[in-house]
């Protein structure tokens, strides 16, 4: 009954009849763990402001029931003057370490690898450089690397492609693995060179895209103790990021992981809940129950919340609240205890 009811109230949301009041949302059956959220920096007093976004996100924690976020910056480039890493979000969380952890890179190692893809020229110096950073990132008390990117679409960024084994991915995959450490991948999933889909506009997108999963592949197989968490699965921009492509990689690579997104405001191609019913696809639960052990919840939620409309996170625990009970734990919380070691 209880899943019924999770069901009707999403099918209700979807259809904008009746949506969930904020201040009464539907909490996550099993405790969970946020692996992908985002502070927002973009003041003339970041650091004041980053901080009492922190402490909305630690009360609405509360209601949804989750016991911890992971923070990180997204995927910048260089020359984005709003730019910031793992220093602004360790300074802005600094007396909340139990509650939240933090990723780095994107701010700075993002940057190196775009500018290297560009120029098309690794030197000993920037590798040198590459290193030194991720290492002192990791000294910072970041969790992992990311947000980094090998494919993305123009919107909080500009458009960013570089190969996904370029060398200072394989160096960061390399980096990753001596430490122990996760790394958090943004990348579209484009199987063959395609045109941009029409729904997506060019510029600022390029009309031409490139082929991009045979070198995640390598990437992923170039190192297998590097454990590599695909973000936003369930959030597809180009129709091909389905749950058999999932499956196929997932089968191949045993280091593959991938984060949870249902975006209610931008829903997108091959989105797992039924527009109808608000169920959970049968394709979905079916990859969810066959992989429990490489799924985790990655709602993508951005800090200050939206004022209006389901907030991701209330959508991630829609779709949570219908697997069962022992898949539910599991990507909940268990497997982001494992691999970020929480434990």
């Amino acid at each position: 009954m209880r899943s019924l009811t999770v069901a009707f109230a999403a099918s209700l949301w979807l259809f904008g009849q009746a949506p969930i009041a904020p201040g009464r949302p539907v909490a996550a059956l099993s405790p969970y763990i946020d692996v992908h959220a985002h502070l927002d920096f973009d003041t003339l007093d970041a650091s004041v402001e980053a901080a009492r976004q922190a402490r909305q996100a630690r009360q609405a924690m509360t209601s949804e029931n989750a016991v911890r976020v992971i923070f990180l910056p997204p995927p910048f480039t260089s020359d984005d003057a709003s730019r910031y890493d793992s220093e602004q979000i360790a300074a802005a969380l600094k007396n909340s370490r139990g509650t939240f952890a933090f990723l780095g890179g994107g701010g700075t190692l993002n940057p190196m690898i775009q500018e290297a893809a560009q120029s098309g020229r690794v030197t000993a110096d920037v590798t040198r450089a590459f290193t030194d950073r991720a290492e002192q990132i990791l000294r910072q008390g970041a969790v992992g690397f990311g947000e980094m990117t090998a494919e993305h679409f123009a919107g909080g960024t500009p458009y960013q492609y570089a190969p996904a084994d370029h060398p200072l991915f394989l160096l960061l995959a390399d980096i990753a693995a001596r430490h122990g450490v996760p790394i958090d991948l943004h990348m579209e999933a484009v199987p063959r060179a395609m045109k941009l889909p029409a729904d997506l506009k060019s510029p600022p997108n390029p009309i031409d895209l490139h082929e991009n999963i045979p070198a995640f592949e390598r990437l992923l197989a170039h190192n297998p103790r590097a454990a590599i968490v695909w973000a936003h699965a369930g959030s597809d921009n180009t129709g091909y990021r389905t749950a058999e492509l999932c499956r196929v990689l997932l089968r191949a690579h045993a280091n593959l992981y991938m984060q949870i997104k249902v975006d209610p405001a931008n829903p997108g191609k091959n989105y797992p809940l039924d527009a109808v019913s608000g169920a959970l696809k049968p394709e979905w639960r079916r990859l969810f129950q066959d992989f429990p052990d490489r799924f985790l919840i990655g709602t993508d939620q951005h800090y200050p919340m939206p004022a209006a409309g389901l907030q991701r996170w209330q959508a991630a625990v829609l779709l949570l609240n219908q697997l069962p009970a022992g898949i539910r734990e599991q990507i909940a919380a268990g497997n982001a205890r494992r691999i970020y070691r929480f434990e």
